[in-house]
This record gives C-alpha cells, sequence and structure tokens, in this order.
C-alpha cells in the first residue's frame, strides 16, 4: 500500500492538462446523469451544418463525436489546453481558436449548433449573437454545490446556495439574452475518492472546488484526509449537475 509521500507525490506531478479525467481511473468514480450528454450531443452535431464548442479543453468531447457537422470550430482559452485541442481536432477538420472567456472570435449569426460541456462560465450574450435564427445551444453544467463535502473539508463548512451555478440563474440569463430554454434537468450524483491522490489530483484539475488549492499550501489537511481514508474507507461526496437547451428564435418578432 502506498504511503502518504508517494499517493501526494504522484498526484502533484501527474498533468492536469486537458479534460480527461483518465488518471483516476481505479482511484475515484462519479456517477453520470442518467440524459447521456455525449449521445445526445452526438445527435445534434449529425444534424447541424455549422457547430462550435465553447470552451473545449483539451478537445476529448468533440473528438469523440462520431459524425461532425461539414464546419465545426472549437474554442478554448488556456494556452496548454489550446495547444492539445489544435492537434487533436485538425485532422477532423476542426478549427480551433482561442478566446478570452467572454468573446467569442467567432461570426454573428453564422452556428446552428453551440454545445459546452462543464464551462467554466457561460457568456449568454455571446452565445445569442453568434447563434443564427433558429439555432440551438445544448450544454451539461456543474451545478450548485457540487462536491461540496471536499470544500467543506478543506476550508470549513461553506454557504449553500450561493455558487452561482444554480440552474435557475442559468435559465433566467438564456431567457434575458433572448433565448427560449426547451430543456432544464437537474441531477445529484455520488463521487467516490478512494485514496488522498486521488483528491488532490482532482482539486489541482477543478481548480474551482478549493479555490487557490496547491498540495504544499493544503499539506496539512491532506494528511488529515489520507488518515481518515485508512481509517474509515473512501470519502464520498456528491456532485451536480444540469442540463440546458436553449433556442434562438426563427426571427426577431417570435
Amino acid at each position: 500500500m502506498s504511503t502518504f509521500d508517494e499517493l501526494i507525490d504522484e498526484a502533484a506531478s501527474a498533468s492536469v492538462e486537458g479534460w480527461d479525467f483518465s488518471w483516476l481511473d481505479g482511484r475515484a468514480t462519479e456517477e453520470r446523469p442518467g440524459w447521456g450528454y455525449a449521445r445526445m450531443m452526438a445527435e445534434r452535431m449529425a444534424r447541424a451544418r455549422v457547430a462550435v464548442e465553447l470552451q473545449a479543453g483539451g478537445g476529448e468531447v468533440l473528438a469523440g463525436v462520431p459524425e461532425l457537422p461539414a464546419v465545426t470550430a472549437a474554442t478554448e482559452s488556456w494556452p496548454p489546453n489550446l495547444a492539445r485541442a489544435a492537434a487533436r481536432l485538425a485532422p477532423r477538420g476542426v478549427r480551433v481558436v482561442g478566446d478570452d472567456g467572454t468573446h467569442l472570435p467567432l461570426r454573428s449569426g453564422a452556428f446552428d449548433l453551440v454545445v459546452s460541456r462543464h464551462p467554466v462560465s457561460t457568456p449568454w450574450a455571446e452565445i445569442a449573437r453568434v447563434l443564427a435564427p433558429g439555432g440551438t445551444y445544448f450544454s451539461q453544467q456543474v451545478g450548485p454545490d457540487s462536491v461540496i463535502e471536499l470544500t467543506d473539508f478543506f476550508l470549513g463548512r461553506w454557504p449553500r446556495g450561493q455558487s452561482g451555478r444554480e440552474p435557475e440563474l442559468a435559465e433566467a440569463a438564456a431567457r434575458a439574452a433572448g433565448l427560449s430554454v426547451v430543456d432544464l434537468r437537474e441531477a445529484t450524483l455520488r463521487a467516490v475518492f478512494h485514496d488522498v491522490g486521488a483528491v488532490a489530483y482532482f482539486l489541482r484539475k477543478v481548480i474551482w472546488i478549493v479555490p487557490g488549492f496547491t498540495v504544499e499550501r493544503y499539506r496539512e489537511r491532506l494528511a488529515a484526509m489520507h488518515d481518515l481514508i485508512e481509517a474509515e474507507g473512501p470519502f464520498v461526496a456528491h456532485s451536480t449537475r444540469f442540463l440546458i437547451e436553449a433556442r434562438k428564435p426563427e426571427t426577431a418578432n417570435a
């Protein structure tokens, strides 16, 4: 069995580029929402003519789509991910462009499908701008208070209902941008961490769970987490997700 130092050193040296969580295989598990985002997104991609994925990470999600539209683009703001996405998606003819997280470097009214999986934030006004009339925004997002048990452990009891990721806020923002919300679903899912290395890696990668997390800064709490898992078994938290689909009116007066 690995020691605390071995687990932490391994997690601290692992790359957290891209949006691939395969490093956690066998070390952590998370339930998936019943709606099947990847399948639903692929179905919409197969029907689209011009599509873009926002905040595409390293291009992992888009690379798994069996049939891409004739014109497909992707945006990403973090330079290491941007390079990975470009290399991964170029063979499939996908143009990958950088963005600043607020303004989309995309032509107005050009896209009949905009997708995004787990965006850090959603630029609703920009999405409405780039959508063609009748176009669709389809996204799975991290919901409110996701894995807040981890936040509590490292930061103390954290306020509930103040994450800004509540589905009703997304719905209101979509409507304010002039879009019609046609689907909104929520799910609470079990997440299980089998060793402290999995926790450290996850917190390095998903940076908003414990803001400012580093292995060095939180080594004492990580040691306490290791002792807890050794004594009581895996650490269990609960992630939240919501699915939102919004549509731009066919005409300005629709």
